[in-house]
């Protein structure tokens, strides 16, 4: 029997899935801040996912060689800092964190975090509205 493959492969359909997802967090901070600063917030979000990606690579790593490992509260802040996209291609590539659930869980609430935010905000804020009504 062979050793395992220790990565995937990346496929075009993990960058457009990606690309998609980017979508609405992009588009709402250029309506909501302008052109400048979404340069900004977005050249923030490439530097954070590349360090992301560094991140799972060096865990994997550490994985592979059974030393001391990043914790994955480190893994999700990364993500939250901005960091998903880079994040979920280096969970594709490096096959690192795809397969533990509790793990996946928390990283895909923060996808979906930044989703709903972003959408709720291009919308006008009707879901926040309606929460801070509720509350109220």
């Amino acid at each position: 029997m062979s050793e395992p493959q220790a990565g995937g492969r990346l496929r075009g359909w993990h960058f457009l899935f990606v690309g998609g997802l980017v979508v609405p967090p992009a588009l709402a901070v250029y309506r909501g801040f302008g052109p400048t600063a979404a340069s900004w917030i977005g050249g923030w979000c490439l530097a954070v996912s590349g360090f992301a990606y560094l991140i799972y690579a060096w865990d994997k790593r550490q994985a592979r060689d059974k030393q001391w490992r990043e914790p994955e509260s480190l893994l999700h802040f990364v993500a939250l800092a901005g960091g998903w996209p880079g994040a979920f291609l280096a969970q594709r590539n490096l096959r690192h964190k795809t397969s533990k659930v509790s793990f996946q869980f928390v990283y895909w609430l923060i996808v979906v975090g930044y989703e709903a935010v972003a959408i709720d905000w291009l919308r006008g804020w009707p879901v926040a509205a309606a929460i801070r009504r509720s509350l109220g």
